[in-house]
């Protein structure tokens, strides 16, 4: 092992997207690891601000969906190494992280989580919105193929009529598949998705009418 680190894993926040955002515990539990792999699938940070981090911290790999969601090998290297993954924002905003976090526990590795600034609460504050008058959050995302998805519209709709703001994340991955090649969701392609979701909800309206 490598700086005298322990095994295990280091799930570890990096907040919004540059070194200075990082905490200082964030900075150093990164630096003791012996692997520092970046998760480049549900969040991004510009190339250039990872470049800065790399000669702060160290070497990084990138690794994508199938890597986190399929952990059997970072388990085994966990054995015998600490791997620090490092997150854009905070690690426990997503449930893939929860899910990582939960499998290892149960297959006897520690799991240190290092919190980040998340997007979460930026944004209340950034806006001026009342933290208090957020309703659930949801993801907007990319139609794939014949397939909609229409909970994310609702959600937009369901807080509306209780009066609440709602914070939508944009989609990074146009194909769903988690292993490369994102392209962060534009307005248009936004728009685009928001119209497909309230086509297909006014279908299934249609549908029930007739039943």
């Amino acid at each position: 092992m490598e700086n005298g680190s322990m095994t295990g894993f280091a799930l570890i926040g990096m907040g919004p997207g540059k070194v200075e955002t990082m905490t200082l515990e964030a900075v150093e539990a990164a630096k003791n690891a012996d692997i520092r792999l970046y998760e480049a699938y549900t969040a991004l940070w510009p190339e250039d601000e990872l470049s800065r981090l790399e000669e702060l911290i160290g070497p990084i790999e990138r690794i994508m969906r199938p890597a986190v969601e399929r952990p059997e090998e970072l388990f085994e290297r966990a054995k015998a190494q600490s791997i620090a993954i490092l997150v854009v924002g905070d690690p426990m905003q997503a449930t893939t992280h929860i899910d990582f976090q939960l499998r290892a526990l149960k297959a006897g590795l520690p799991v240190r989580v290092i919190h980040g600034i998340s997007v979460t609460t930026l944004v209340p504050g950034s806006t001026g919105l009342s933290d208090y008058k957020f309703g659930r959050s949801t993801t907007l995302t990319y139609p794939y193929g014949e397939w909609i998805v229409t909970s994310p519209l609702e959600v937009m709709l369901r807080n509306q009529m209780q009066g609440l703001h709602t914070l939508v994340l944009f989609d990074l991955d146009p194909t769903g598949a988690g292993t490369g090649d994102q392209r962060p969701m534009q307005p248009v392609d936004a728009f685009a998705s928001i119209e497909k979701m309230a086509q297909k909800l006014s279908e299934s309206d249609g549908d029930n009418d007739l039943k």
